[in-house]
């Protein structure tokens, strides 16, 4: 009795082992999912280049300074109507036949300076061009070499043409502007620049070819100077001066 009771035991403990089987391991922990970039913009097109902007030109300038007697060693000398002391030199922007902006000098009596730097600024604002303007010192004082040389120029130490006066341009107070595309020209229509010729009557038409009633001497005009060109007879489409004359 003894031993079936203990067999009984040992079944019924064995089956109550093999029920409850093996633990179950834990679950296992998920990684943490890797951060993901965004998804780049799709785009449209090629890139867009900004296109610079053009560089406009340098505003008009003037400077009114005085002038030293050795910049002035022939258009100047002792017994001219004004003393070197009482001129100046103007440093002005003008507008050049190449449609640039360039800088150019005049000498002109101090008492003028202001028309002209009230006229140059219309001028250079108008992109009215002017060939050249050096001092008439670049040529030896020699008015008939910068004026074939297309030279604006203001003073000079000279008389008038054809006469035994005194110019205005001796007083500083007159200026020639492009004086090939605007000659001196005889009361017979003669010119006695080569290069001038086919300037010499007017209207005409042309790079700085000044004309009666224009702008440029309107421009004059209102500063109080007279143009060469409403002369009778012998005409000077270059010349204006405070005054006339």
């Amino acid at each position: 009795m003894k031993r079936t009771a203990a067999l009984a035991f040992a079944v019924i403990a064995s089956v109550a082992c093999g029920a409850a089987g093996p633990a179950a391991a834990p679950p296992a922990t998920a990684a943490p999912a890797a951060p993901q970039s965004p998804t780049p913009e799709p785009t449209t097109g090629s890139p867009t280049t900004a296109t610079p902007s053009p560089t406009a030109p340098p505003t008009f300038s003037a400077k009114v300074s005085r002038v030293s007697r050795d910049r002035l060693p022939y258009s100047w000398r002792p017994g001219c109507p004004v003393h070197h002391r009482d001129l100046r030199l103007v440093t002005l922007t003008y507008w050049g036949f190449d449609d640039k902006p360039h800088t150019g000098e005049l000498v002109v009596r101090e008492n003028v300076t202001d028309d002209i730097v009230t006229v140059f600024r219309k001028l250079y604002d108008w992109r009215w061009p002017i060939y050249q303007m050096k001092l008439v010192d670049a040529f030896k004082a020699d008015d008939y070499d910068s004026i074939d040389a297309n030279n604006t120029s203001a003073f000079n130490c000279r008389q008038a043409t054809g006469s035994t006066s005194w110019s205005n341009h001796a007083y500083g107070e007159a200026i020639d502007i492009n004086p090939r595309q605007n000659p001196y020209v005889t009361a017979d229509g003669d010119t006695a620049h080569d290069n001038a010729r086919k300037f010499t009557k007017r209207p005409a038409k042309g790079k700085g070819v000044i004309n009666p009633g224009d702008k440029v001497v309107k421009a004059f005009a209102q500063v109080g100077w007279e143009w060469g060109g409403y002369w009778s007879g012998t005409k000077d489409f270059q010349h204006f001066s405070k005054g006339g004359g």
